[in-house]
């Protein structure tokens, strides 16, 4: 693994608009029974423009960045050997369907622990107009030759 990936930026991933029905069938994938993720007028009532999706949607839109740092010749990645180590959010306000999501990975940190090496990396992702909707961060474990 290459520890002077930390701190690059990778272009921003194309644009990801944010479907109702996408929306909906995540909710069912994660068990989400909430009528805001499922029902435009209960989204509506709550005070949102359309259906909400659940907050671990966001993996669907950080998903094309992650590909980038996985793809990217020089980090020394064997996809074979890839763990998801760990992953949270941190929202500025929820997806709704209709947003139009940009999302850019920066690597922020490289270790190497018990003959496995992580990397941990934010995929900051933002609307149509440039407001920070929300940061999705991962650790990636790459399995040694021992492990």
């Amino acid at each position: 693994m290459n520890p002077e990936l930390v701190g690059r930026t990778f272009p921003p991933a194309q644009p990801y608009l944010v479907g109702r029905e996408k929306v909906r069938e995540f909710a069912r994938a994660v068990f989400a029974t909430n009528p805001i993720h499922h029902e435009p007028d209960a989204a509506r009532a709550a005070g949102y423009a359309d259906v909400v999706a659940p907050p671990t949607f966001a993996v669907v839109v950080q998903e094309a960045t992650l590909a980038q740092l996985l793809a990217e010749p020089d980090a020394g990645i064997d996809f074979s050997r890839v763990v998801h180590g760990e992953q949270s959010f941190t929202y500025d306000r929820p997806i709704v369907a209709g947003d139009e999501l940009t999302a850019t990975l920066t690597v922020t940190s490289v270790k190497t622990l018990g003959g496995n090496a992580m990397v941990t990396a934010e995929s900051t992702m933002q609307d149509a107009s440039g407001e920070h909707v929300v940061t999705a961060t991962s650790t990636l474990v790459v399995r040694g030759d021992d492990a």
